[in-house]
């Protein structure tokens, strides 16, 4: 982590840690859409730039940066996921982990159309 963040591209961009523990893990991972409660603590890269013209090598650097990371990750929080059309589906599936069936099968009973489908979709059909 240390050694990728020496090469960040922006002075703007951050690397936060977020402890979870006690009251996360008081909840049973099946009894809402989050389902790594036994994590102790979730990360975050936060990438920010002013002049537009330099997006690709600022992105390739948090994508790097987080295929870095994954070694060690267990899981991802859905929030630090990007949409579909930029991470793809299976990445969003591991995000709700053995959960996404379930909100799956909940999405099609409560939203057959997709009409809520922004953000880290779950679409009513696997």
């Amino acid at each position: 982590m240390v050694a990728h963040f020496e090469q960040v591209t922006s002075p703007l961009s951050a690397m936060i840690f977020q402890q979870l523990g006690h009251a996360v893990s008081q909840v049973a991972s099946g009894d809402t859409a989050f389902g790594y409660r036994d994590t102790g603590y979730e990360w975050a890269t936060i990438s920010a730039w002013l002049d537009l013209g330099e997006s690709a090598g600022h992105i390739r650097w948090t994508r790097e940066f987080s295929q870095a990371m994954l070694p060690f990750t267990k899981g991802f929080y859905v929030n630090q996921v990007g949409t579909e059309a930029d991470e793809g589906a299976a990445l969003i599936r591991e995000a709700f982990g053995a959960n996404y069936q379930r909100l799956v099968d909940l999405k099609r009973k409560y939203d057959p159309t997709n009409l809520f489908r922004h953000n880290q979709n779950i679409t009513p059909t696997v």
